[in-house]
């Protein structure tokens, strides 16, 4: 179960940070901005430990470049979007083993409403909380496609939202979207850098501001297993 930490709104924070000076002990980035520091294990700390660059050209991305839609990489008999759908939603019902009919998601991470999912008139997406259109424009382009479909189909990187907000973030990373419930974007933050940290995908000096200044508000947010 995920749990919500509630975080400062991004801009209120970041205008507390420049004007007061609080937020606990700073540290110098890659830019020379300072930045808070978390505790050893924190996804505050694991921030740091992820390169930062500039964000490379699209040129070349396709959906494709990351597998052909939605495959079985655990091999249990089921597509990942089924098996997302049954860890996320509630009261689900099944076709047969894979194919979800129906269910809901209580708590939507991204809106904080409660969403009914029926198939074939779903308002609810399966998102890459970390955009594959993000991820070929920071390290992913030089990936093998076995890697990239590996990526495009981790569950650690796949949560059941809104499907209307999910089209709202398109592919922005932390520095040009985040979650309008504001409770969730602690675990949202975190979850994004277990995922850079996992395959190597780099940040810009902007995302990782962004980043800093939302875990600077919950600085004991663990990375997630995975």
């Amino acid at each position: 179960m995920r749990m919500y930490r509630i975080a400062l709104p991004v801009t209120a924070l970041a205008a507390s940070l420049v004007l007061t000076g609080c937020g606990g002990d700073v540290g110098t980035g890659k830019s020379g901005a300072p930045g808070p520091k978390g505790a050893a294990g924190s996804a505050l700390a694991a921030v740091d430990a992820l390169p930062v660059k500039g964000r490379a050209p699209k040129t070349g991305y396709t959906r494709d470049q990351f597998g052909k839609g939605w495959t079985d990489t655990d091999h249990n008999g089921c597509e990942t979007r089924e098996d997302i759908l049954k860890r996320d939603l509630k009261d689900v019902k099944l076709k047969d083993k894979c194919d979800v009919t129906s269910g809901t998601l209580v708590h939507d991470p991204y809106t904080g409403e409660s969403i009914t999912f029926k198939r074939g008139a779903s308002k609810i997406d399966i998102d890459h909380v970390v955009a594959l259109s993000d991820a070929w424009q920071k390290g992913a382009q030089q990936w093998d496609k076995q890697k990239r479909a590996a990526f495009a189909n981790d569950p650690l990187n796949l949560i059941a939202v809104d499907a209307s907000a999910n089209r709202r973030k398109s592919d922005g990373d932390a520095a040009t979207w985040l979650p309008p419930y504001k409770a969730y974007r602690c675990t949202y933050v975190a979850d994004q850098v277990a995922v850079k940290k996992k395959y190597g995908v780099w940040l810009t000096d902007a995302e990782k501001s962004a980043m800093k200044t939302v875990l600077d508000g919950c600085r004991d947010q663990k990375l997630p297993a995975g």
